[in-house]
């Protein structure tokens, strides 16, 4: 049986003890540090000094790249890093980083089984050119959990697909979306073994289109006697938060 192992995710921001406290409090495993660059003589040297600290005290810490500004870069960082350890316990530090790195990290833990958590430092620090936002930690808080449905499998491979076939010069039917769902092995349809063409397209309906035109991620418009569906700005920045369920 596989060794249960502690794993941390922090944004990487102007910071040092609130990121370094807590790990040593777990007794952490692995460390995934979310960063601008995955270049460490590309870092201030008190975060430099941050990772050969973990890295002295055996830990073992990856930079990831991600924009700590772009909500959705954050969001498919973490739960992608998540996913990728199921059976292990993953902390998600949503204090350590611009207010956007927060609240990506924050949704990616209620959309995984990580468990979110607050830094309080012991004092604020008024310049970071020199030294860290603050310094010390008084305690580590974890954050009440509000479970969110993440969007399904089936519902991101069908908006893969709208990226990957769409153009400016053709847009995918909803008869495309079935063949491709049936030649992929969705499991809408594939669990459900329709009967005929109009049940095929209630499916759809139900556990996809009407979902994510709900949810603002798809547009669904009448040309002819066909049915486009159109992958909207929002749905790709979905997907790129969940791809990993691909």
């Amino acid at each position: 049986m596989d060794q249960i192992r502690e794993i941390h995710i922090a944004p990487l921001g102007h910071e040092r003890d609130r990121i370094a406290e807590p790990i040593h409090q777990h007794n952490a495993d692995d460390v995934y540090l979310l960063t601008a660059t995955t270049e460490l003589s590309r870092l201030t040297p008190y975060q430099q000094a941050l990772v050969e600290e973990l890295d002295a005290n055996g830990i073992s810490v990856e930079l990831h790249r991600a924009d700590l500004h772009d909500l959705y870069d954050v969001l498919a960082e973490v739960t992608t890093l998540t996913a990728d350890h199921p059976e292990d316990i993953v902390r998600v530090n949503v204090s350590s980083g611009p207010k956007v790195a927060a609240i990506g990290s924050a949704i990616a833990c209620m959309a995984t089984a990580a468990t979110a958590y607050y830094v309080h430092p012991e004092e604020h620090v008024p310049s970071v050119a020199v030294e860290p936002l603050t310094r010390g930690m008084e305690r580590a808080e974890v954050l009440p959990s509000y479970p969110i449905e993440a969007i399904s499998r089936d519902q991101v491979a069908v908006l893969d697909y709208l990226k990957r076939t769409n153009t400016d010069t053709y847009t995918a039917k909803k008869s495309d979306l079935i063949e491709f769902a049936e030649d992929a092995g969705l499991s809408f349809i594939d669990d459900a073994d329709p009967a005929n063409e109009k049940a095929k397209f209630a499916l759809l309906n139900a556990n996809i289109v009407d979902p994510l035109v709900e949810d603002g991620y798809i547009e669904v418009n009448d040309v002819g006697r066909t049915k486009q569906v159109a992958l909207t700005e929002t749905g790709e920045n979905v997907l790129q938060a969940f791809r990993h369920k691909l």
